[in-house]
């Protein structure tokens, strides 16, 4: 009769033990990261939005289709600067670090927020500027910028989502989005290693109830 209580306590343990886990992983799910500028930085918002030098933090709010969201906030997450439209881009090497890259811009002008790598993925995000600054950084960098006709400050998440989305060359004409944008390979995981464990758990749930049922039956006829 001990050997069984020993039995259920242990399948009881194991399992709080890992419905503890998505919550120790759940800031690799949204890609928080803490990211320092050692000198002011342009991101998308109204017209040219300025972040002073600082620390800020990175995440992703949405991954559905091909439009994630991104926000930027204060490192205590008190303060939202700006919510970012993005589109997914591809790497063929991943790197163990988190990879921030920018436009070039004139002398004496900060530079502007161009993409968005997570460390150990391949998959990061592209960000989207309103059209006429859009155009405006791709005269400054001589190179093609995402751009959307919405005012990107203003408009809520769920329009963000579906927002359209085009690729501006320094002429202000539309170009491919492929010259700015690789896509994931179709065997490519265009979600996080560390993905929703959610299903497992459930699984093992139902296996480790079944496992308690079938040892409490037991117990009761051995007794």
């Amino acid at each position: 009769m001990k050997l069984f209580k020993m039995l259920a306590s242990a399948l009881c343990l194991f399992v709080l033990c890992v419905l503890v886990v998505p919550t120790v992983k759940a800031d690799n799910w949204t890609r928080e990261t803490i990211v320092t500028f050692s000198q002011p930085v342009e991101v998308p918002g109204v017209g040219a939005q300025i972040l002073p030098a600082g620390t800020y933090v990175f995440r992703v709010l949405d991954f559905r289709g091909d439009r994630h969201i991104v926000q930027i906030s204060s490192p205590d997450k008190t303060h939202v600067y700006t919510t970012i439209l993005a589109i997914p881009n591809y790497r063929l090497k991943a790197t163990d670090k988190t990879v921030i890259t920018f436009r070039e811009r004139p002398e004496g002008q900060p530079e502007a927020l161009k993409a968005w790598f997570y460390p150990g993925l391949n998959g990061g995000e592209q960000f989207v500027y309103a059209k006429p600054r859009a155009i405006e950084l791709a005269k400054e960098s001589n190179e093609p910028v995402l751009a959307t006709p919405i005012e990107l400050a203003a408009a809520p998440v769920e329009t963000l989502k579906t927002a359209p989305v085009e690729a501006v060359a320094p002429t202000g004409e539309p170009v491919e989005m492929a010259q700015l944008v690789e896509p994931p390979p179709l065997t490519a995981d265009p979600l996080p290693k560390t993905a929703s464990p959610l299903p497992l758990i459930g699984l093992i749930g139902l296996l480790t109830l079944g496992a308690g049922f079938a040892l409490s039956v037991v117990s009761k006829r051995v007794g």
